[in-house]
């Protein structure tokens, strides 16, 4: 028997959809930037990608501060407990119809593995993208900056392509793992309406 519970707060569905917007456009426009392929030109392109950019940060710098005033980054805090499970889970279990081995509840929206994603997302992804976006959309204003010229152009686009890539396999790995729940639309229906339906026996 399930039982429905509001796991996902307003503002947190808000952030999440308009993010999931923007690294859309980015994505988009990012590549057409680096000479994928084109569809509206390089300079409407790296525009649309710079407004993008800036529109994200001031959205994650609201959300940061949601995040610490309401206490919800504990959501993100990592662990290795059961981490085991989930693998098995995701490799194993969800193709023999075995339970899940995480419950969802206000205070743990997240399973282990999650926890450990989006840590490396924050931890690591994250800077590298947009350490190095910013170096590269400040390249004029590297010697006024104290910018030590010898680090190399070609090398900070690398490594922010890298960056790119890095997060496009994440988002799409994201939206796969949506499509796992007891139906292929409940995640995503449960991030529009806030409400998810659990095992009320698990």
């Amino acid at each position: 028997m399930s039982e429905r519970i509001y796991i996902y707060k307003r503002y947190e569905r808000f952030w999440h959809w308009s993010q999931a917007l923007l690294i859309i456009i980015m994505m988009i426009t990012g590549f057409e930037v680096h000479g994928s392929y084109t569809l509206i030109g390089f300079q409407k392109a790296v525009q649309l990608h710079t407004l993008a950019a800036w529109t994200l940060l001031t959205l994650w710098a609201f959300t940061i501060f949601w995040q610490f005033t309401t206490g919800e980054w504990r959501q993100y805090l990592p662990s290795i407990k059961n981490v085991g499970a989930m693998i098995k889970y995701y490799t194993i279990g969800i193709f023999t119809n075995s339970p899940h081995p995480f419950r969802k509840t206000v205070v743990q929206k997240h399973n282990p593995l999650q926890r450990l994603a989006y840590l490396a997302l924050l931890a690591f992804i994250s800077p590298l993208i947009w350490g190095t976006g910013i170096f590269y959309l400040f390249y004029g204003d590297w010697s006024q900056l104290g910018i030590d010229q010898t680090l190399s152009l070609e090398w900070v686009a690398t490594l922010h392509v890298l960056g790119a890539y890095m997060i496009t396999a994440f988002f799409f790995i994201h939206v796969y793992l949506t499509t796992t729940g007891h139906t292929i639309f409940a995640h995503i229906k449960a991030m529009i309406t806030g409400w998810e339906e659990v095992d009320g026996h698990h």
